[in-house]
């Protein structure tokens, strides 16, 4: 469990200690509360995928598009994921790799599922770089979301599916790939963080990283 759960919880369960003097009944909202703050904040175990190449869901949710979009002038495919606030929402990186760059926008916090959202809304743009290749993806503040969470820093090395933030409440993550790799997944599609496979590099990228790494 992330441990924001844990403190939200803690300020329920006193406020409903506090009621409780009152009138018994006045307990129940806020221990309704605390337990679904509790299962809000968790945080499963997931089985990543080992194979080299694979992209995975930096999220929980559903894809809500597969589409061209351009990322500082160049062609990318964007594959976003809707968060409703059902879904878990600890985020993960797509890849292995080394963090190349974290970038904060202040926004707005409009319907997270609208197109210009990704433009509009409060984000965290974050760039790794792994494989011979590099993934962008974005943590886009929605309605509901108040606070974008990223605990990593530019430099840090990171495993697939390696935990790395969150976004609290109702939200969306973008993913950046280039326009040459293969994408696994449909709209419509719900996919987990971690261990659902987004796409895949194509071969020629991974034959060029491999002899990188040989030298």
């Amino acid at each position: 469990m992330v441990r924001d759960g844990i403190f939200y919880a803690a300020g329920m369960f006193a406020a409903a200690l506090l009621l409780g003097w009152f009138a018994w009944w006045l307990a129940l909202l806020p221990i309704l509360l605390a337990v679904f703050f509790l299962w809000f904040f968790r945080d499963p175990q997931r089985e990543v995928p080992q194979m080299p190449g694979l992209i995975v869901s930096p999220a929980d949710g559903k894809i809500t598009a597969i589409e061209s979009a351009l990322l500082e002038g160049v062609s990318h495919t964007r594959i976003s994921i809707f968060l409703n606030v059902f879904n878990v929402h600890v985020n993960r990186t797509p890849i292995a790799g080394t963090v190349k760059s974290v970038v904060y926008k202040k926004g707005k916090f409009g319907n997270a599922m609208a197109p210009c959202s990704s433009e509009d809304n409060e984000q965290n743009i974050v760039a790794v770089e792994g494989e011979g290749h590099t993934v962008v993806f974005k943590q886009i503040a929605g309605l509901l979301a108040r606070r974008i969470v990223f605990d990593k820093s530019i430099g840090a090395t990171l495993s697939r599916g390696q935990r790395v933030g969150l976004i609290k409440f109702g939200s969306r993550v973008d993913v950046f790939l280039h326009a040459d790799a293969i994408v696994k997944v449909n709209l419509g599609d719900h996919v987990a963080g971690g261990s659902s496979i987004l796409a895949e590099f194509s071969a020629p990228q991974l034959v060029h990283a491999n002899e990188r790494q040989a030298r």
